[in-house]
């Protein structure tokens, strides 16, 4: 088992979130650059990132078996179904009681493995319908706001996490953060169809989060078995679209480097290692700060313009990370 400090999971999941939100510009100029649709950005995100962990692993044994030491031995001596997150072995439900069950051994792992890719390709599909039918903000405001909310239900359900006053407040504020800041112009299109798919979108994002926060072994052997498992299933539609990218090619393979290393490789590998200290809920809230990093790299990079609506949201969502990072942060008294 992988196993981090609370700060350090909270550390890990900030990064992630802000790696993912460099995520859209990205995909944006390697669209405008290489003339790929959306389906095939996805792909070349998928196979790059799988690549760079696999290069990463063959280098330098990301991922791979831990040297031992004092440190590392009193980390394996902790019993079976502790969760720093909680201070304490984790309540039972119906995921954490086949947690005992020895999920470190390949069988699981390549389960969950399958499922993490398959839930992958699935809500990036769906966000990009999403966005055909509704638009960008109606699309961002319904996947990632549901994302938390299922995310704090199938918790509760499933991993026995209670998320608290504190907890429901801070999710209340941080999907208020997300509404103004996304739609500070107004619901621009409404669709019903639109929304579906913006809910498959969450529910696959929401799925692939409790699924790892259930098991937290290996999350770089996952992360790159569910990039090679996505890719493929994008493959076909991707095919379809036009899978080589066109113009520049120095800039379009910059821009998949990039693409499958930052907000790829680097943002699932430290999402999936941080589950193992933070809690679903918080993991999924802290996730909302993706539109913020967006936000600002519109207005730095793009000519986007500062608006009270974006600043007003960006406050409100980084104020509910903060308050459920400092919440979490006091169930651990002392941080290994």
């Amino acid at each position: 088992m992988t196993h981090v400090s609370v700060r350090r999971g909270l550390l890990y999941v900030s990064i992630a979130a802000t790696a993912w939100g460099t995520g859209g510009a990205a995909g944006a100029l390697l669209h405008q650059a290489g003339g790929l649709g959306p389906v095939a950005v996805s792909f070349w995100r998928f196979a790059a990132g799988a690549a760079v962990l696999l290069l990463a692993r063959c280098l330098f044994g990301l991922g791979g078996p831990r040297a031992t030491g004092p440190l590392t031995i009193a980390r394996r001596a902790r019993p079976i179904g502790w969760d720093p997150a909680l201070g304490g072995p984790r309540p039972a439900g119906p995921l954490t009681a086949l947690r005992p069950a020895r999920l470190a051994r390949r069988g699981p792992v390549l389960g969950r493995v399958l499922v993490t890719g398959v839930a992958m390709a699935v809500y990036q599909t769906a966000y990009f319908a999403a966005i055909a039918e509704s638009g960008l903000a109606v699309a961002t405001v319904v996947t990632i706001g549901a994302t938390p909310v299922l995310v704090a239900a199938g918790g509760r359900l499933l991993l026995g996490e209670r998320l608290g006053a504190a907890g429901l407040g801070a999710v209340t504020i941080a999907l208020t953060g997300l509404a103004v800041l996304t739609l500070g112009d107004g619901w621009a299109a409404f669709s019903a169809a639109g929304v579906g798919w913006a809910l498959l979108s969450a529910a696959g994002y929401a799925g692939v989060t409790l699924l790892n926060r259930a098991s937290t072994d290996e999350p770089y052997a996952t992360a790159t078995g569910g990039f090679v498992v996505g890719g493929l299933c994008l493959l076909p539609v991707a095919s379809a679209q036009g899978l080589l990218p066109s113009g520049d090619p120095l800039v379009s393979w910059a821009v998949v480097a990039y693409l499958g290393t930052v907000p790829t490789a680097l943002a699932y590998g430290l999402f999936f290692t941080g589950l193992a200290a933070v809690r679903a809920t918080t993991a999924a809230v802290i996730s909302l700060v993706e539109p913020v990093g967006a936000a600002v790299l519109g207005i730095l990079l793009l000519g986007e313009r500062l608006t009270p609506a974006t600043a007003c949201g960006s406050v409100l969502l980084l104020g509910a990370v903060a308050l459920l990072a400092l919440k979490e942060r006091g169930r651990t008294p002392v941080p290994v």
